[in-house]
């Protein structure tokens, strides 16, 4: 018998906590979670559905945990990832009408090692073309829709990864970030999201956008679920658990003076302004503090990845230049302008920009807290009606305090902080120097256990 929807739990660590000691049965949670997914067709989250062999092996683990061996710490717990994962045998198409059909001879370690620790891969996810636009339309998928208003984008482009979790399908799923890719959809989703550091989790058997920028980027219901996303893939030893419940005591968090509140929309600078107080009533020091050049970063994390993903795509743009949306061949004829010489300029400003951070902001604060984004989330038809220079000069805007962290490759974590007068989610963003990752996640959940956020109630279609 099918579990009723509202008592499966919505967040991964009690979903598998509840699977480990029999209280769901990992069929009944992958029942549930199709059912969530059928009743949500219109979000568009899903690109496949693997539902025969999902509950296969999810009878399968049943039967293990009655023997009393369990796989690991995500045993039978049904996930769902960005279309741009390879695994062996099944279909990889990267949001493309190039890469329909394509079935990789390999599987990326990250998915190895989410179904190395129980996990049950339930389909392919929604994404934007080759990862390039951060809205959630995609010409060959369709758009995909916002959990909490249908005309409002998802944010991009692991857009049906925030979606379905936002929607309460799934606990979690693995997305990408390489300007903000998992970060944009997350706090427009009204869900947690986590860039890593950049080469801490391994890049092979995933679609490449830009080489020195991509990184995997984690989506789920709560930091707390991300530092256990984090524990099993990164697989360096780390429990990034271990920190989670601590109060913020002694922590040192930087408000940055300049750029990232310049223009920003009022019920997100308000929110912005609650959240440092809540961090404060944890325990946390927030001082004001000079950032060195932020607009001189974004820029040249664009260049960056619009030159190398530009690079990548070279020969099919030459060859098959009307397989490409329109957005996406625009952005890449962009990358293809680029000159070596601004690239090189580009790197460049990278390294001065690392030295600049450490030696700057951070050798005063543990990490520093922003707005996600400064704009609230835009509806589709704001996005559509644009003539296209104006559309890209709004995609820019979408993901512009995002793309620092990601030229830096420093981690960053984002995470909701409430919603706008039209009930669509506000969030936050902390950003912290290198392999910070298990600060930012501490200092994520306390935040998310003290004001509740996180666990509001979901506008879900799939819970209707």
């Amino acid at each position: 018998m099918m579990v009723d929807l509202p008592d499966l739990p919505n967040e991964l660590c009690a979903l598998a906590r509840a699977i480990a000691d029999g209280t769901v049965s990992s069929e009944d949670a992958v029942r549930t979670t199709l059912a969530r997914a059928e009743a949500a067709r219109d979000l568009n989250a899903f690109v496949e559905i693997e539902a025969e062999s999902a509950l296969a092996l999810a009878r399968q683990c049943d039967r293990e945990r009655q023997a009393g061996a369990l796989r690991g710490p995500l045993h039978g717990v049904p996930l769902a990832h960005k279309d741009m994962f390879f695994r062996e045998g099944h279909p990889t198409e990267a949001g493309a009408a190039l890469w329909r059909g394509f079935r990789p001879e390999e599987t990326s370690p990250l998915i190895a090692r989410l179904e190395g620790a129980g996990a049950i891969t339930l389909g392919r996810l929604h994404m934007a073309e080759f990862a390039l636009g951060p809205t959630g339309h995609n010409v060959h998928l369709g758009r995909c829709g916002n959990p909490w208003h249908p005309r409002a984008i998802s944010g991009g482009s692991s857009s049906g990864s925030a979606a379905a979790v936002g929607a309460g399908i799934l606990t979690a799923s693995l997305g990408s970030d390489t300007g903000g890719s998992a970060r944009v959809p997350a706090a427009f989703c009204g869900v947690s999201g986590l860039k890593p550091t950049t080469g801490l989790l391994p890049s092979y058997a995933m679609m490449e956008l830009s080489r020195t920028c991509d990184t995997a980027g984690p989506i789920a219901t709560s930091s707390r679920a991300l530092a256990l996303l984090m524990t099993v893939l990164a697989a360096n030893g780390r429990d990034y658990m271990a920190g989670i419940g601590n109060d913020l005591s002694g922590l040192r968090i930087g408000l940055p003076t300049s750029w990232y509140t310049d223009g920003i929309h009022p019920e997100i600078d308000y929110a912005l302004e609650a959240a440092a107080a809540q961090m404060r009533a944890l325990g946390a020091t927030l001082v004001d503090v000079a950032v060195p050049d932020q607009a001189a970063m974004a820029r040249a994390a664009g260049t960056i990845a619009l030159y190398e993903g530009a690079r990548v795509h070279a020969r099919e743009l030459a060859l098959r230049p009307g397989d490409f949306g329109e957005d996406v061949r625009a952005r890449l004829a962009r990358g293809s302008a680029i000159s070596e010489s601004d690239y090189g300029s580009a790197l460049a400003l990278r390294h001065w920009a690392h030295v600049a951070m450490r030696d700057g902001p951070f050798a005063n604060v543990d990490l520093l807290l922003t707005p996600a984004t400064r704009m609230s989330v835009p509806l589709a038809r704001d996005v559509e009606i644009l003539a296209p220079d104006s559309r890209q000069a709004l995609i820019g805007e979408i993901s512009e305090l995002t793309r620092p962290a990601s030229l830096l490759g420093f981690p960053a974590l984002v995470t909701p902080m409430g919603f706008d007068t039209r009930r669509l989610p506000l969030a936050l963003q902390l950003i912290g120097p290198p392999h910070s990752e298990a600060r930012l996640l501490r200092t994520a959940h306390a935040y998310e256990e003290a004001t509740r956020w996180h666990a509001h109630p979901h506008a879900a279609l799939a819970r209707a």
